[in-house]
């Protein structure tokens, strides 16, 4: 089951975050159970790892990802 994050939206106070555990399939909360403070939920990437090759490092002569005429490498 995910975790999600939620973030207070009230504001004259300063916002909180706080995760919860839902099914994918439950709605996004509304309100912080624990409070009843209005909420929304927050949109992130992740901390997933994408491996390529099987590989934990760049390889000897390796480009990188982002392609060779990008300028950062």
């Amino acid at each position: 089951m995910p975790i999600y994050v939620y973030e207070t939206t009230d504001p004259a106070k300063p916002p909180r975050r706080f995760e919860v555990k839902q099914s994918m399939k439950d709605e996004p909360l509304r309100v912080d159970p624990e409070t009843g403070e209005a909420v929304k939920r927050v949109i992130s990437g992740g901390y997933g790892v994408h491996v390529v090759g099987g590989s934990t490092g760049p390889s000897v002569g390796s480009v990188g990802g982002c392609g060779p005429g990008c300028g950062c490498h």
